[in-house]
């Protein structure tokens, strides 16, 4: 577990309202979570929104998991807080629930 990797983590979904850590890129997802995770968003009526590419940056991929003690990718943060992968993502904005922490985090 590396420090500065968790404090870079911490520094990311702070300093920005909604933050999706994923394989790829929203237009060229590297795995079917992650572009679900992506597609909910932008259902949601999310335009801008920070994505990492957790490929692009090992001491991310690496460590991430050990962040919010979440092992795998996609992660969702709004407002700091850990959401979850795609399925919780999809399951919450089905009953609104993703939309309105989406409203308040991005006010």
């Amino acid at each position: 577990m590396d420090q500065n990797a968790l404090e870079k983590i911490k520094k990311t979904v702070t300093d920005n309202p909604i933050v999706l850590y994923m394989k790829g890129t929203p237009q060229f997802p590297q795995c079917g979570f992650s572009g679900r995770a992506a597609q909910v968003l932008k259902a949601c009526g999310v335009q801008n929104y920070v994505a990492v590419n957790v490929f692009e940056d090992q001491e991310v991929y690496d460590n991430l998991k050990y962040y919010a003690d979440f092992p795998t990718f996609p992660q969702c943060y709004i407002k700091g807080e850990l959401i979850g992968g795609s399925d919780i993502m999809l399951a919450m904005s089905e009953t609104g629930e993703l939309q309105k922490l989406i409203h308040n985090a991005l006010g």
